[in-house]
């Protein structure tokens, strides 16, 4: 799977089969914003609202292309903005400790099992 937002919707609406114009109209923006975005060339990422309406029609997963686009969705901004204060010590102590960095990593991706 691409790791690059523009290259994955771009891709995306290929494989379905929609010019940009079509699936700008379906999705409701501007074709040529659609084309900055496939180019990686936007100003700015779409709103999450517009990127989940992308996914669907694409059949995307949602939460990755919001990701991808540099957004955070609205329910983890909202943790993070709650925990704002903590976030520079998580991050410090997950780059001098990578053992830790996996074990949230994994604890996050529910795969961290007794061995």
């Amino acid at each position: 799977m691409e790791d690059n937002f523009g290259q994955l919707i771009r891709q995306a609406r290929k494989n379905k089969g929609y010019s940009q114009r079509e699936l700008a109209k379906l999705i409701d923006l501007d074709f040529t914003y659609l084309s900055k975005l496939e180019n990686n060339r936007a100003d700015y990422p779409p709103k999450e609202e517009a990127i989940r309406i992308l996914a669907r029609q694409l059949e995307l997963d949602e939460e990755q292309l919001i990701y991808l686009a540099g957004r955070i969705p609205q329910q983890e901004e909202d943790l993070l903005k709650q925990h704002y204060k903590d976030m520079p010590a998580l991050f410090r102590r997950m780059r001098e400790n990578p053992d830790f960095a996996q074990k949230v990593f994994r604890e996050a991706v529910g795969t961290d099992r007794q061995e």
